[in-house]
């Protein structure tokens, strides 16, 4: 906060004059962004292989019926035989699949305001400088890339219609209607998935963001509505979706790598 001193801003030497703990929520931001690309990295890359006489394939954290999130849609040896063909290469299939969800996330409005607080201090919160000398907006590369949010909205719709055919799967265990823990964790996840993709702000510039006048869309006002709402708790929506995802592979992982079993019931 400034003050008025011989007609001249004052600024404190610190950049601000709050006594407050304004840097606990960047700071907390950080850790659990950190957290996650540290996590999210070394699933993709350090899964595990196989040699074959193709060569050498990488793996999916499956554990039969459950597909990990970060592999979907599966195209690495180990998947069901009903999936997609194998592709072989020696990197993690991972890498032809997450850059539709990361677009989406990195170019979102409310992560963008995230981490440009908690990296790169511009500004790190309200009524405290910014740690750059100018202010250059996103006019520039790379920041003039974020445009492209609106785009990155169909490439996470595309994959999350494979998550939510996962998750049907994951009821399904060799032909037989299944109710296992893990279902209930792919379930969790993909509603959480969906509900951060439909209260983004590109949904609800969709649903009539752009009409000049809805009195006449009945239908459009009442989709808009919708997303209005949900857009209303994108926030809290992003982070739990966020953890929810990771926490899945995490489980996911664990299962296929016999750490404990699955308790679920066959009919």
């Amino acid at each position: 906060m400034a003050t008025a001193a011989v007609g001249r801003v004052r600024v404190a030497p610190q950049g601000t004059e709050r006594a407050d703990v304004w840097w606990l929520e960047p700071l907390i931001t950080a850790v659990v962004l950190g957290i996650f690309v540290l996590y999210t990295t070394g699933s993709m890359v350090f899964g595990g292989s196989t040699v074959g006489n193709g060569g050498t394939f990488r793996y999916a954290y499956y554990a039969d019926p459950y597909l990990s999130p970060f592999f979907s849609p599966c195209v690495a040896t180990n998947c069901p035989p009903d999936t997609f063909p194998v592709i072989p290469w020696a990197f993690s299939p991972a890498f032809l699949i997450f850059y539709f969800p990361l677009a989406f996330r990195l170019t979102c409005y409310y992560y963008r305001k995230a981490y440009y607080r908690s990296f790169f201090w511009a500004p790190p919160a309200c009524a405290v400088s910014d740690a750059a000398k100018r202010y250059k907006g996103e006019t520039r590369f790379p920041f003039i890339i974020q445009n492209i949010h609106r785009y990155a909205f169909w490439g996470a719709m595309l994959i999350l219609f494979f998550l939510w055919w996962d998750t049907v799967k994951g009821f399904i265990y060799h032909g037989h209607f299944m109710i296992g823990l893990g279902s209930f964790v792919l379930l969790a996840n993909v509603i959480l998935l969906s509900l951060y993709s439909f209260s983004c702000h590109s949904c609800r510039h969709l649903a009539g963001g752009f009409l000049d006048v809805l009195s006449g869309r009945s239908a459009r006002y009442k989709m808009w509505r919708l997303v209005s709402k949900l857009n209303e708790h994108h926030m809290l929506i992003a982070w739990c979706s966020l953890v929810g995802v990771m926490l899945t592979d995490l489980y996911v992982h664990l299962l296929s790598a016999g750490a404990f079993p699955d308790p679920r019931l066959v009919f």
